[in-house]
């Protein structure tokens, strides 16, 4: 067996949105240990420059790397969009962002070749997706609106309150009158705003949550490098950092997993600038 095959899968995020990619994985493959990492004292992403966003990458790349973990899923569409290449540059372990599984689900939903994708200013600005589709259909046109309060909304646990409702219809209203027949959540957070969204929608709109596609990928990819943990892991673990409030992080993961956190370490951000480029 290849000694690297009981190492954990390595996940991060700038929060707790890839929580929503973490459930898939962990779903999929329940033999696996995985390590996830919320970078929560910089939350969000999406505002921030693409210099910092890759900073900020290249980070927690390098920190994961030196746990060590067999692969990482950048569970952050500002970080794919931004970081992906450069991340799988200084490490040789696999990578997996999460635009393109994305694209791959909406373009198997495509009816009308008119895709609607919702993300952080810094996913939208970059073009990911409207890149990405150009590869896989370019028949597909893509409209795309920027939603930069959603990402807080969800780090302060408000999935439910009236405001989101109001914000999240201010932000759909011109998607809609595009005549779009699916939406893409391009942010990990947005899966756990999926039922505000769906209320605002018409039904005619499949929402595209790239979650599942996510962790199939990732399947995928150890299979493809013989990585897969085909044995029947009894002992499974799992390790949660962040770089903030710890038991806030636990507080709303509930919410998200359904059960309570135990293995939750702080990790400060002067700590991670060791692993940044100099």
């Amino acid at each position: 067996m290849n000694n690297r095959v009981k190492l954990p899968i390595g996940i991060f995020d700038s929060g707790l949105g890839g929580l929503t990619v973490y459930k898939q994985v962990r779903k999929i493959l329940p033999n696996e240990n995985i390590v996830y990492f919320g970078d929560t004292a910089r939350v969000p992403y999406g505002s921030k420059s693409k210099n910092t966003i890759i900073d900020f990458s290249t980070q927690i790349t390098k920190f994961l790397n030196e746990i060590p973990v067999k692969a990482i899923v950048v569970a952050c569409n500002t970080a794919s969009s931004y970081a992906l290449e450069i991340l799988k540059s200084i490490v040789t372990i696999p990578i997996i962002g999460v635009v393109e599984p994305g694209v791959n689900a909406a373009n198997k939903q495509n009816k009308k070749n008119k895709v609607g994708v919702i993300g952080t200013t810094g996913t939208i600005k970059s073009n990911s997706y409207k890149n990405t589709f150009k590869k896989i259909n370019p028949n597909v046109t893509v409209f795309s609106n920027d939603c930069p309060l959603f990402v807080p909304l969800v780090e302060e646990g408000w999935m439910n309150h009236s405001v989101t409702y109001q914000i999240a219809e201010e932000y759909l209203k011109g998607l809609i009158e595009t005549d779009i027949d699916s939406l893409i959540l391009g942010c990990t957070h947005y899966p756990l705003l999926e039922d505000v969204i769906r209320k605002i929608l018409p039904d005619s709109i499949q929402i595209i949550n790239s979650s599942t596609e996510v962790a199939r990928e990732i399947k995928r990819v150890l299979e493809n490098n013989n990585l897969l943990n085909i044995s029947n892991n009894e002992n499974v673990t799992t390790k949660f950092f962040v770089t903030d409030y710890p038991q806030k992080f636990i507080s709303i993961s509930k919410n998200i997993l359904g059960h309570s956190l135990e293995n939750v370490e702080l990790i400060t951000t002067e700590y991670l600038d060791k692993f940044s480029e100099k």
